[in-house]
Parts: structure tokens; C-alpha cells; sequence
């Protein structure tokens, strides 16, 4: 896959705050996404930067990749009159990452008009799996003048 970084515009999600927008955790952890549709979002991080004290990729770092990709997915599935918000997120570490790049795939396994549940899966650099997520969002109507 060629790496081309895919742009959020506040006009795609219901209530984005535009004030927030230089104040994104994506941003710190270096969230890269390469790939943006209703039926996959793909994104990256890199492992250096994102350590927890063994020197393994930290665990919070997937709960937040998948966070990211589950909402902007469910975010896109939702359109841009109703707005999107991470409802429960469950996460399974398989495998430890110590360098290299992670790459999280997000996939949608349910979209309700109340609820969207998308499966996240994030892979190393030789594409073994390294952590299955699910984030179920719940779906709103966006409030009038938002």
C-alpha cells in the first residue's frame, strides 16, 4: 500500500470543533491516515514515541489507533447531519511491537441509525496481528446551529 495522508475537513463530521482542531491526540501520536471510506479507514503510527517503560509499543497507543479509525468510520457512516461519539471500546493485545510501524484497519460489523460497531485490527510490519478492537459509537442528530 503507498502511503498517502488522507485530510479530516470539519465540513465531513457534525460538530467538529474547529478551535480543537491543533489540539488532537492524533496528532501526538503521529496518526497517519492513508485511507478514508464508509467501508475502511486505515491508519498509522509509528511505534518510536509511543513506548510504554518495557520498551513495547504501549497499550493505551492501540486503544487510541483504534479509537481514531473506529470513530472517524463510524463518523463517515454516519453523514455529516449526525454526529458520532465512542460509546464502549474493548481491546485484545496479541502481540508486543518494539519498532517499526503499526498500521490499523477499521471495518464497520454493524450500522443502526442509533449505533455504529466497527472491528479494528492493527498489524506490525510483517502484517501479523498485533490487536483485535471493537468500539461501538452511539449516533446523534447534530443540535441545530452545531
Amino acid at each position: 500500500m503507498t502511503e498517502q495522508t488522507a485530510e479530516i475537513t470539519p465540513g465531513q463530521f457534525a460538530g467538529m470543533d474547529p478551535a480543537a482542531a491543533g489540539q488532537q491526540l492524533n496528532d501526538k501520536i503521529g496518526l497517519k491516515l492513508v485511507e478514508l471510506t464508509p467501508d475502511r479507514v486505515v491508519g498509522t503510527i509509528p511505534v518510536e514515541g509511543n513506548l510504554q517503560p518495557y520498551g513495547l509499543l504501549h497499550g493505551g497507543a492501540n486503544a487510541t489507533v483504534a479509537e481514531a479509525l473506529g470513530s472517524v468510520l463510524a463518523a463517515l457512516n454516519a453523514g455529516p447531519e449526525r454526529a458520532a461519539m465512542g460509546l464502549e471500546l474493548s481491546c485484545t493485545h496479541h502481540r508486543a511491537v518494539r519498532s517499526g510501524t503499526v498500521t490499523g484497519v477499521a471495518t464497520p460489523l454493524h450500522v443502526g441509525r442509533g449505533t455504529i460497531t466497527s472491528e479494528i485490527v492493527l498489524t506490525d510490519d510483517e502484517g501479523r496481528r498485533t490487536c483485535t478492537a471493537r468500539l461501538t459509537c452511539v449516533v446523534r442528530d447534530r443540535p441545530p446551529g452545531a
